[in-house]
């Protein structure tokens, strides 16, 4: 993990330090530095889960990704800084007409003996830290966020009452994750194979940019100057064909 390019890339000049604060800060960094994107996906490229790969992607070519590239870049670093952090799967309630599939991928971070779930890689809104206790709220970007305890799926985290994912604390193994991960990138009932995904969040928004009838030059040049994200004209053409 090369700590220092990460850091960098995610606008933060020194270490944070191991706690609550420097969670926060990390994860707030990251969500406004790095957007959320499939594209790799519809372009015919597949998505890695390798710890070089990722960095080569979102932090040195300075591209996005979805959860499981985002999640496991950030517990990485979250571990390279001196959090006690191990990875979660949950199931994504969103549009869900029956139960779904484990396709999210979180960080349970231990403090002081205190769990907390952190999340730098949901892309329809920016989940803070949050005490992994029963009632549990915050608001954020005028979201109220809480979790409860499901008496079926172990976790229930709720957005403005709107269920979001549910988790259990079971452990995840690498090869649990390239499952999951194999599944949201190439079954064809994927939201990420269905559609071309691109966020980022702002301090009070969520900025998002669709694909639908869009000129080629105006979409790369959209891409590039909200997103960060570097594209050829013939990526660009093969993404709106």
């Amino acid at each position: 993990m090369d700590l220092d390019a990460y850091l960098s890339r995610i606008g933060l000049a020194d270490r944070p330090a191991p706690d609550l604060t420097g969670l926060a800060a990390v994860q707030r960094a990251h969500r406004r530095a790095i957007p959320f994107e499939n594209l790799d996906i519809p372009l015919g490229r597949g998505i890695s889960l390798d710890t070089d790969a990722v960095l080569a992607k979102l932090v040195t070519a300075r591209r996005g990704g979805y959860c499981f590239e985002q999640n496991g870049l950030f517990l990485a670093a979250l571990q390279a800084l001196g959090f006690n952090a191990r990875p979660l799967l949950a199931r994504v309630w969103l549009f869900a007409t029956d139960v779904p599939p484990k396709t999210h991928t979180l960080v349970l971070v231990t403090i002081e003996g205190v769990e907390w779930i952190a999340d730098a890689g949901f892309g329809g809104s920016d989940v803070p830290p949050m005490r992994l206790r029963d009632g549990e709220s915050s608001k954020s970007a005028g979201a109220l966020h809480a979790l409860s305890r499901d008496p079926e799926h172990g976790w229930m985290l709720l957005r403005s009452g709107e269920r979001q994912y549910s988790f259990t604390e079971e452990p995840v193994y690498p090869a649990d994750l390239a499952v999951a991960n194999h599944w949201v990138a190439t079954h064809p009932d994927s939201r990420f194979v269905q559609g071309r995904i691109v966020s980022i969040v702002g301090d009070d928004r969520l900025d998002t940019l669709s694909a639908d009838g869009a000129e080629p030059a105006v979409y790369r040049a959209a891409l590039a100057e909200r997103f960060g994200i570097v594209l050829s004209e013939s990526d660009v053409a093969a993404l709106l064909a």
